[in-house]
């Protein structure tokens, strides 16, 4: 006997449509309007991606292979007067401010991006009050604002723009830096040994081309300029060796641009890496007093390779390869002078003139009175006699800020690079003239030392009493 349920009055009851040629009535029918808008969004989102890492690569080479000098000796107005407003301008700069433009329309809140961004930086905030104080300043006294465009804000825009890129977008940007400082170290040596220089040395902006200087500068425009890249390349190779694991291949990458440097002929960046390698020597050698472990064949090969580079160090000075960079310990032509001179310039003008800066023409003759063609070779010092002591105290105090939240956001080992910073910028122009320095060691760091995501285990609870322990699957 069956026993029918009866069907109750509440239950839906559901047509099935007739199958046609094997496939749904459905079928028949194109996606609903939300998944085409989603595709389509999706669509837009990858286009823009790639986008912007074009941009990017194209602001990561331009800020290596195209220096002011290059700019320079293609007749583009750059540092010498006259020209249109977008000659004023750098490459990098233009790539930049696109790449971070399309960055915040990306999701179609560009307010809100800007203030995730800001807030996620508070630091940066003020250092664009600082730079805006600055700003302020060229308009009113009728001063080229490009100066610190360049400078001092694109920088900042590379930074925003990097720290929001992910991992997988961020690799070709770090070939892109691998290729161009390596094709930039190639060169130097190239520049060296022929004495053939790619891209004439230029007094300032007024195109005198200098004949006499030996060092090298390849791609990078100056000496002093590509001593210093060279230099945070170093520094970055030996304090995160994540960048290149293998030791065989690691440590001939660093002695290969270590040596470099006593083509480029920069002191300053020779003798600052020297020190922080022997202080970062020294603390190895602590810590393997204090226990540290080792394995027998790395300490054997590390021996070996100690007195190898010793004896390559011997033969080369006794080869008499670099005994012009040797030779400049001794005789700097008079640059130590015009370091004395650099501290006598403030003497010339009075407290009125020192509080917002002298006028520029008065400043151009009495460097040409005191020997100091080549630009006033301090940083602080150079920002005071350009827009006084007000802005320079603001200036600083900005890029303490930017530095801290870079170092905020990098690797231990950073601090290397910004030791060499400070260096470089105490007894070279550096970044108190119209260039692109600043953007080169602020690649180097962001790119090259990111602070690596900490790993957290997810919890997992461990009886009644609410005790947790990390998972070890």
């Amino acid at each position: 006997m069956t026993i029918r349920r009866p069907i109750s009055q509440s239950a839906s009851i559901v047509k099935l449509s007739p199958q046609r040629d094997g496939h749904s009535a459905t079928a028949r029918y194109h996606r609903p309007a939300p998944i085409r808008r989603a595709a389509a969004a999706s669509n837009a989102t990858g286009v823009i991606d790639l986008m912007i890492i074009g941009l990017m690569l194209l602001a990561v080479v331009s800020v290596f292979v195209v220096p002011p000098a290059l700019l320079t000796d293609w007749k583009i107005h750059y540092l010498s007067a006259g020209g249109n407003f977008y000659e004023k301008l750098h490459p990098a700069t233009y790539a930049t401010f696109m790449a971070w433009l399309l960055l915040l329309m990306r999701n179609g809140d560009p307010v809100g991006d800007i203030n995730r961004a800001f807030s996620e930086a508070r630091l940066l905030l003020l250092y664009m009050f600082c730079w805006f104080a600055l700003l302020v300043q060229m308009f009113v006294l009728e001063r080229p604002f490009t100066v610190i465009v360049d400078t001092f804000l694109t920088p900042v825009v590379l930074c925003l723009v990097i720290w929001r890129l992910p991992t997988a977008q961020r690799r070709p940007l770090i070939w892109a830096i691998h290729c161009t400082v390596l094709l930039n170290i190639v060169l130097g040596y190239y520049e060296y040994f022929s004495g053939h220089r790619l891209i004439p040395l230029t007094l300032g902006g007024d195109g005198v081309v200098v004949l006499s200087e030996w060092r090298s500068s390849a791609l990078l425009g100056h000496p002093l300029d590509a001593s210093g890249v060279v230099a945070a390349y170093v520094l970055a190779l030996i304090v995160r060796p994540a960048l290149c694991p293998p030791i065989v291949v690691r440590l001939p990458l660093i002695v290969f641009s270590l040596a470099s440097l006593m083509a480029f002929g920069g002191r300053t960046s020779l003798m600052t890496v020297l020190a922080i390698i022997g202080c970062l020597a020294m603390l190895e050698i602590l810590r393997l007093i204090r226990g540290k472990r080792i394995s027998l064949p790395a300490a054997v090969a590390g021996i070996s390779l100690l007195f190898v580079a010793g004896a390559a160090v011997f033969a080369a000075l006794d080869s008499g390869i670099f005994d012009k960079m040797l030779l400049r310990f001794s005789s700097d032509k008079g640059s130590t002078l015009a370091r004395y001179a650099t501290f006598d310039l403030l003497s010339h003008f009075d407290w009125h003139e020192l509080v917002l800066g002298p006028s520029p023409a008065r400043v151009t003759a009495l460097q040409g009175q005191l020997g100091l063609n080549y630009g006033i070779e301090n940083f602080w010092i150079s920002c005071i006699v350009q827009f006084g002591i007000v802005h320079t105290a603001l200036l600083t105090i900005g890029l303490i800020g930017f530095m801290t939240e870079i170092l905020r956001r990098a690797s231990g080992g950073a601090w290397t690079i910004m030791l060499l910073i400070l260096a470089v910028a105490a007894s070279s122009v550096s970044f108190s003239s119209k260039n692109i320095q600043l953007a080169q060691f602020v690649i180097l760091v962001t790119l090259l030392l990111p602070r690596e995501p900490r790993r957290v285990s997810a919890p997992v609870a461990h009886g009644s009493q609410g005790l947790y322990r990390p998972s070890h699957a």
